[in-house]
């Protein structure tokens, strides 16, 4: 267990590592992905699928991109489009029907799945109608196995009692809602004001109808923010006590994401001031119960994302830690990654070339990546360290007939320096990230990184703090 309010952590360290590097929800990260990849190589990692033994011992996850919202949150870097007219999402819907006949074609139809994640965007700007009419869409085309988890993200301003109903009945059973901060001066400053009391409302109505788990979101670095006032909003959140809360340091880069020219370098907090928030919210959730899962997620210990994590079957995909190692994930709709065998690919980001690729009959995939072996090793390895915190030796060995030391042994030189830092200990059977090493855990991660080999590549990533 991290016990991180008594890990000190020096000024000079917090300087050092004060740099841009990957979240890896995968590796190699998405920037590696290239135009050479294509829809037919698409179609030959589904096909592939299809006809081996993962199709029938694997369920599938599936992702589904909801674009619109109402509003602007400043702060934000999701691919979303703002707009006020909900007949938009009408149009949308039918472009995604076309996108899952085309899996359907590949894969065959009544595919398992145990994993659903609509995202976006809002996808509560869709009217109760268009949400039936995309589960129904799914359900004829998979076959949703009994236990799974289906979540939706909830933008609590667009969404009532009665709309959980709706959610309840489709067979959603669990809800993300993104709250971020509760303190208003924050809010007014991102642009997203919305009540304490309505999401307490909310997430007390959820409750009452039976969702298995509420998440919630929340971001620390936002402009107007101090260690003092996030403690209030930690405060706030520990009395709601949701299932799973997402906690995630907030990525300024102006030059990539039009919305956050709004907000001025100058208003956000200090590297200094993120870490201090970091570890002020380690120490309130973890006193109030919740287990520290890894680098941006909390749970309770009877949550299924703790049982993995306790079980060792916690991974990590597109949407943060999940409870399904290994599970092929199949992205819809307008920008949306999936991951099929030893491949990742992305669809169009604008809903104009998204629409061009269905009406011609095609996947909308524009870019992608067919891993090498040498990236599935340094796959594994990253996904150890930022999901358990510890690599074995063997294991890495067993599963890819390498003697690990040797094949890492430039990575392992430079481990030298962040043991002598205190960040990870080399034991005889393997690497343990220690206490203060979860701050940096991007850092460790990354010195197994090939492909971080220049600082303009690490200049397209968010700070690590």
């Amino acid at each position: 267990m991290i016990e991180s309010a008594a890990v000190p952590i020096s000024e000079s360290l917090i300087r050092q590592y004060d740099v841009s590097g990957p979240r890896y929800t995968s590796y190699p990260t998405a920037d590696r992905f290239v135009e050479a990849f294509t829809s037919q190589d698409y179609i030959q990692a589904l096909e592939q699928r299809h006809s081996g033994a993962a199709a029938l011992v694997l369920p599938l996850s599936l992702y589904v991109h909801i674009p619109f919202c109402e509003s602007l949150c400043y702060y934000c870097a999701c691919n979303k489009i703002i707009t006020k007219h909900h007949d938009r999402s009408a149009a949308y819907l039918r472009y995604l029907s076309r996108e899952v006949d085309l899996h359907t074609r590949h894969m065959g139809l009544g595919q398992a799945v145990s994993q659903l994640h609509l995202g976006g965007g809002s996808p509560t700007f869709m009217s109760d109608d268009e949400l039936r009419e995309l589960m129904s869409m799914l359900r004829r085309s998979f076959n949703f196995t009994p236990g799974g988890e289906y979540s939706i993200e909830i933008d609590p301003r667009t969404i009532d009692a009665s709309r959980l109903d709706t959610l309840y009945e489709l067979g959603f059973n669990r809800l993300s809602f993104g709250v971020q901060d509760f303190d208003p001066a924050v809010q007014k400053a991102v642009h997203r004001v919305q009540p304490a009391e309505q999401v307490f409302a909310l997430v007390n109505a959820a409750r009452e109808r039976g969702f298995e788990s509420i998440n919630v979101d929340l971001i620390y670095g936002l402009p107007e923010q101090t260690p003092e006032s996030f403690d209030r909003t930690l405060a706030q959140i520990t009395e709601l006590r949701p299932d799973r809360i997402a906690l995630y340091a907030y990525a300024h880069l102006p030059e990539r994401f039009k919305p956050q020219r709004r907000i001025s370098s100058v208003e956000i907090p200090t590297a200094a001031a993120k870490v201090s928030m970091l570890a002020h919210s380690m120490a309130a959730f973890m006193a109030a119960g919740y287990v520290y899962i890894g680098m941006d997620h909390f749970a309770l210990p009877n949550d299924s994302l703790a049982i993995a994590k306790r079980q060792g079957r916690l991974h990590r995909n597109f949407q943060g830690y999940s409870t399904q190692p290994d599970c092929d994930m199949i992205g819809f709709g307008v920008s949306s990654i999936g991951r099929v065998g030893a491949t990742y690919s992305q669809n169009a980001k604008t809903l104009e070339e998204y629409y061009d690729f269905l009406d011609q009959g095609q996947f909308p995939v524009v870019r992608g990546l067919a891993l090498t072996r040498d990236d599935l090793v340094r796959r594994a390895v990253i996904m150890a360290l930022m999901c358990q915190g510890r690599l074995s030796y063997e294991s890495i060995e067993l599963a890819y007939l390498i003697d690990f030391k040797s094949y890492f042994a430039k990575e392992m030189d430079v481990l030298a320096t962040q043991v002598a830092q205190g960040l990870v200990e080399l034991e005889p059977g393997g690497i343990q990230v220690t206490p203060m090493g979860w701050f940096f855990v991007r850092a460790v991660a990354m010195v197994f990184d090939r492909h971080l080999q220049t600082d303009r590549t690490r200049a397209k990533f968010s700070k690590i703090l």
